[in-house]
């Protein structure tokens, strides 16, 4: 149940997000200056075959060998879509072995390839920002559910029923009793799969029957003898929260209604709804699971039984809802986290606490150096503060009085509390207070990968998207009234730099202005908001305006990617603060000799690393970019005796920084191929003594098949370039002379 203005309060201790009112345009931004097309990069790259004899031949391979390069309008690779002339979207090739010669692929079976990742499409679906109809459909599809459960067991009770991302929810409550043996605390009714087909069959009476969505707005006091007729203690406490009048209850059916099953249904709502039950489209609408819950989310609350549903405006977006979801579920970063062996969460050690494997840490130090390297071009300065801090910091903050429950208990040190931090931005307002600032000075822009630590409630953390400890990418800009648009402009081209390398280049920006509830004058609300419309503007971003959705201490611009199968996911946020620098006395001298506030910058690009890693796992299923890669190229021993000649060239690729592995030959070659391909290994090379004899490597790219045969030094050249360029490798080296689509034998 919703109404007007607590409709935040409610649902902000039951939500990891919060539901939108407003509408949101998604942004499609122009490529970064600093990548490249596959297109260039395949021009590029055949251009440097150095054997000019065997051009002709090899490009005559090259058309005519199916795993190789192919003439598409536009290329998918690793699930990032480019335009322009490229390589068509593959499915690699498995292949396999003779020991006495280079051409060492050939095509697999269809259940050998069933494991091989491949490009997906992604899936548009409207969304209750952008479709005012589909919100309508969920939010009365809620209050059927609702419905069709008190008709079905009397005994249940409602709570909250919110619209989400894709569908609805609502919290049951059932009278329960406790074992006096072992004090389980059990409900009269534990809802099942088949208690969900009854429920659904009772929402479809329902919504056959035509019946009238009445809004009505009733006084405080009707309200409340309402819902005590009716023992409804929860819908009780919900009226105490809300502030304003009149009360509005939505109402399913009339006072005439004995159709679809019984007396008509009510609820506190502040709406919007359709018009008739009618209007629902039965068949959209699925009920997916039971989940547990508690009473605002208070473990010292009643538990609650929560029914999971999906809800769409017709039958063809339900079937395309299904297939994201399949397509999620293959994606999902805590199994192949688990499978790549990239990090795990020790229950010895406790929930939400990142352990990050050897592979896992390779990836994170590649994002944070590029993080850090993209930063100090931009003139940051890379800073470390504590984790734990003297109480007095947070209290001065603000945190002990408004964030308190998200902190880990108080440590006593020497009759001194200390408490860790759940946010870095204290520490950076102590820093600029630490000397007398010039007006010359501004603006300073300081950056951190900071770990913090947040009181996250055990029923909500998930693998690496809700965790307990975290590293922020944080930064704060300090700087003048006058500078502010230019600095969001900054903060926004490098936020677009930094993601488009990750293959994030779809966006979804919104603007969120004044609450009613907030700090600071109008002025400098109106020129803080004028000046993040007029960075927006300056780059020709789309976005949309949640009006009165801002912090209370400023305004703010939040950043929604989208990937590869086209869910959205926050991350990147830029926001001004006006109350820490009050808060710490924070100031300048300018240019008149008189002291200022500075204006205050909040932002972070990733949100988290530990987040962001597991957005950038699912994106690409695991099948990371060449340069991310934990093991770029996997070398595969056919004897003994070219073992030591693979360590050799593991010794060179690493002296360039380049990660290059040597199998350990312990089991068949046909394994050691297919734990390669399973393990997402860009490059792979089998090595036998013709390789040895002649110095070079046969190639394969799990993405593009058989590249040829190289020269050590010449490929090791190319995969430092891929590395550094954030590139695939497309380059050809000397193909097979004769009888290129010939099966090469078995081992």
């Amino acid at each position: 149940m919703k109404i007007g203005g607590s409709i935040v309060i409610i649902m902000a201790t039951i939500l990891s997000t919060s539901t939108s009112w407003c509408r949101s345009a998604l942004a499609f931004l122009p490529a970064s200056p600093s990548s490249t097309s596959v297109s260039s990069v395949s021009r590029r790259s055949l251009g440097s075959i150095t054997n000019s004899a065997n051009n002709a031949r090899r490009m005559a391979a090259i058309s005519s060998h199916s795993t190789l390069l192919g003439s598409g309008s536009s290329s998918s690779i690793n699930g990032h879509s480019r335009s322009g002339s490229a390589m068509a979207a593959i499915k690699p090739a498995r292949f396999s072995i003779n020991t006495s010669s280079s051409r060492l692929f050939s095509t697999a079976t269809e259940e050998e390839t069933a494991t091989t990742t491949e490009s997906p499409t992604e899936i548009e679906l409207p969304t209750n920002d952008s479709d005012l109809t589909l919100l309508k459909i969920r939010h009365t599809s809620a209050h059927v559910m609702a419905m069709a459960v008190q008709r079905l067991y009397p005994e249940a009770q409602v709570t909250i029923g919110p619209w989400i991302a894709n569908g609805f929810y609502y919290d049951f409550y059932f009278p329960t009793t406790t074992n006096s043996t072992t004090g389980e605390v059990i409900p009269s009714r534990k809802l099942n799969e088949d208690d969900l087909k009854a429920i659904k069959k009772a929402m479809d009476k329902i919504i056959s029957a035509d019946l009238p969505i009445v809004r009505e707005e009733v006084t405080r006091e009707e309200a409340r003898r309402r819902i005590e007729l009716i023992n409804e203690p929860f819908k009780l406490e919900i009226l105490d929260s809300i502030q304003s009048e009149p009360i509005t209850i939505y109402s399913i059916g009339d006072d005439t209604t004995t159709s679809g099953g019984g007396e008509k249904w009510w609820d506190l709502c502040a709406g919007p709804h359709v018009e008739r039950t009618s209007q629902l489209p039965k068949k959209a609408i699925a009920l997916e699971s039971v989940a547990g819950a508690y009473w605002r989310g208070d473990e010292s609350r009643e538990m609650l039984q929560r029914i999971y549903a999906t809800a769409w405006k017709d039958v063809n977006q339900l079937k395309l809802y299904k297939k994201r979801m399949e397509e999620a579920k293959k994606r999902d970063h805590r199994i192949l986290g688990k499978k790549l062996d990239l990090f795990s969460i020790q229950e010895d050690a406790g929930g939400g606490l990142v352990f990050w494997h050897p592979k896992g840490s390779t990836i994170r130090r590649k994002i944070e150096d590029f993080w850090k390297t993209q930063h100090l071009e931009q003139n940051y300065d890379i800073v470390y503060t504590p984790h734990i801090a003297n109480l007095d910091l947070w209290k001065t903050s603000g945190h002990y009085d408004f964030y308190r429950e998200g902190m880990f208990d108080q440590m006593d040190v020497e009759n001194e509390i200390y408490q860790i931090k759940p946010m870095n931005c204290p520490f950076h307002c102590l820093m600029f207070k630490d000397d007398i600032r010039s007006y010359r000075d501004l603006p300073f822009r300081w950056g951190e990968l900071g770990t913090v630590y947040r009181y996250e409630r055990s029923g909500t953390l998930h693998g690496l998207m809700r965790v307990r400890g975290f590293t922020q990418d944080d930064a704060h800009i300090f700087c003048l009234p006058e500078q502010l648009q230019d600095e969001i402009v900054g903060v926004l081209k490098l936020t677009q730099s930094i993601l488009s390398r990750f293959g994030f280049d779809k966006y979804e920006l919104m603007l969120s202005t004044r609450p009613s509830k907030s700090v600071g004058s109008d002025e400098i609300w109106d020129a803080a908001t004028k000046a993040l419309v007029g960075a927006l503007d300056e780059l020709g971003w789309t976005y949309g305006v949640d009006e009165g959705g801002g912090a209370f201490y400023g305004p703010k611009i939040d950043l929604k990617i989208k990937d590869a199968i086209g869910r959205t996911w926050q991350c990147s946020t830029v926001q001004c603060d006006f109350n820490l620098p009050e808060r710490f006395d924070l100031e300048y001298v300018s240019a008149e000799g008189t002291r200022e506030r500075p204006i205050m910058v909040h932002r972070a690009i990733f949100g988290s690393i530990e987040r962001f890693f597991g957005i950038l796992i699912e994106n690409c299923a695991g099948d990371f970019p060449f340069w991310l890669a934990p093991v770029q190229m996997k070398l595969l021993p056919v004897t003994d005796a070219v073992f030591d000649y693979c360590k050799d060239v593991a010794a060179k690729a690493a002296l360039l920084g380049l990660r290059v592995e040597v199998d350990r030959g312990n089991e068949r070659l046909a394994k050691q191929i297919r734990n390669a391909e399973q393990g997402r290994i860009p490059i792979m090379s089998v090595v036998g003594m013709k390789e040895l004899e002649e110095g070079t490597l046969a190639v394969r790219s799990r993405k593009l098949g058989d590249l040829g045969s190289f020269t050590v030094d010449d490929l090791l050249a190319e995969l430092k370039r891929c590395d550094v360029a954030a590139e695939e490798m497309t380059m050809i080296g000397t193909l097979p002379e004769n009888n290129e689509g010939e099966t090469a034998s078995s081992e």
